[in-house]
């Protein structure tokens, strides 16, 4: 091997996905090895058996919905919170079509991804319209999507009886996987694609990087801004009804916190929060770490004792974002703190 061969060699070792993937290989036989164990019957239970790895596929695939739908927008330098709270309303909408319209599930399906979309338009027309900062506006329709599931519900109303042919989707596999996770794998190949062997994708990035840049280079930056919240909430809608498939329920609080682990996932996978880097495949490892993290610290005895799975869950998850966040802007604060060499 030449030395610029070795030196391609040696930067694909250190990419940022590279180094994610040994940490979750670390974290996962971590977990394997500190949260198996045999029961009286010698039979192995804990996060080594197989059902254990399905249900990382199956509970994981709502928040690596978000998170694929967050890695366009996160692209462009904005933000969505309000993934969570539309998949929430999604879900109660999704419901009610189906339960209280008469509807079949496939036209109440059909209806809840097109209000997803809606709402993904509502956040698109306040930021593109208007000139509003994403955060602000996504932290007031978290509020108002949350609130409308509550309103309609009236805080108490949980749709339930779905028909078997539905709970499928959620609960059973086909060809030996979760049913959800063929279709998880279909929506990240479809925005693996848009993002990286499109014009549009490339676009994305541009606007990230500089949004005057781009609008000087004659790209549509309000259109493509648009695209990008509109495609967040139609898939937010898509994960709503995963969601409810899985449960077998829709209630208004489904979703909740859903965001945080969402961006979460998308940053740790190297996106950077200021727009234009980052990567699809960055995000699916992402996810599968916080999915390893949170189904391992249940099984590990401690943390089974304590009772705080959740807890200590949310905990590191938080921990996670923050660290991710650090690493990210690491490079552009080092140079404004090295010390200034005195003249002479």
């Amino acid at each position: 091997m030449n030395a610029t061969g070795k030196r391609d060699w040696n930067a694909l070792l250190l990419r940022h996905e590279m180094l994610l993937l040994y940490v979750l290989v670390a974290e996962w036989l971590f977990f394997y090895f500190a949260g198996t164990t045999t029961n009286r019957r010698g039979v192995i239970v804990g996060f080594g058996t197989l059902d254990r790895q399905f249900d990382i596929l199956r509970h994981s695939c709502e928040i690596g919905l978000l998170a694929l739908a967050l890695t366009p927008v996160i692209l462009t330098a904005g933000i969505d919170l309000s993934v969570g709270s539309l998949l929430g309303l999604c879900a109660i909408l999704f419901g009610k079509f189906w339960h209280d319209g008469g509807l079949s599930i496939p036209v109440a399906a059909a209806l809840a991804l097109g209000c997803g979309a809606i709402g993904g338009g509502l956040n698109a027309a306040l930021i593109t319209t208007l000139r509003l900062p994403p955060l602000i506006v996504t932290l007031g329709t978290y509020s108002l999507f949350r609130g409308l599931a509550e309103a309609i519900t009236h805080g108490a109303i949980t749709y339930t009886d779905f028909p078997e042919s539905f709970l499928f989707l959620g609960q059973e596999r086909w060809l030996g996987l979760p049913t959800q996770a063929w279709l998880f794998l279909g929506v990240a190949a479809a925005v693996w694609v848009l993002v990286h062997r499109t014009t549009f994708g490339r676009s994305i990035r541009a606007i990230g990087f500089s949004p005057e840049g781009a609008r000087y280079a004659g790209l549509p930056v309000n259109r493509r801004l648009a695209l990008v919240y509109v495609l967040a909430g139609l898939i937010a809608a898509l994960a709503a009804i995963i969601y409810t498939a899985r449960l077998g329920q829709a209630k208004a609080d489904a979703g909740t916190g859903y965001e945080l682990f969402a961006i979460t996932a998308v940053v740790l996978g190297g996106t950077s929060i200021f727009g234009g880097a980052g990567s699809v495949h960055g995000t699916l490892l992402g996810v599968a770490a916080i999915a390893v993290l949170k189904n391992g610290l249940a099984c590990l005895p401690v943390v089974m004792r304590m009772n705080a799975a959740e807890e200590m869950s949310g905990l590191l998850t938080g921990a996670l974002l923050l660290l991710a966040l650090t690493v990210s802007v690491l490079p552009k604060i080092l140079p404004t703190l090295r010390p200034k060499r005195h003249a002479g």
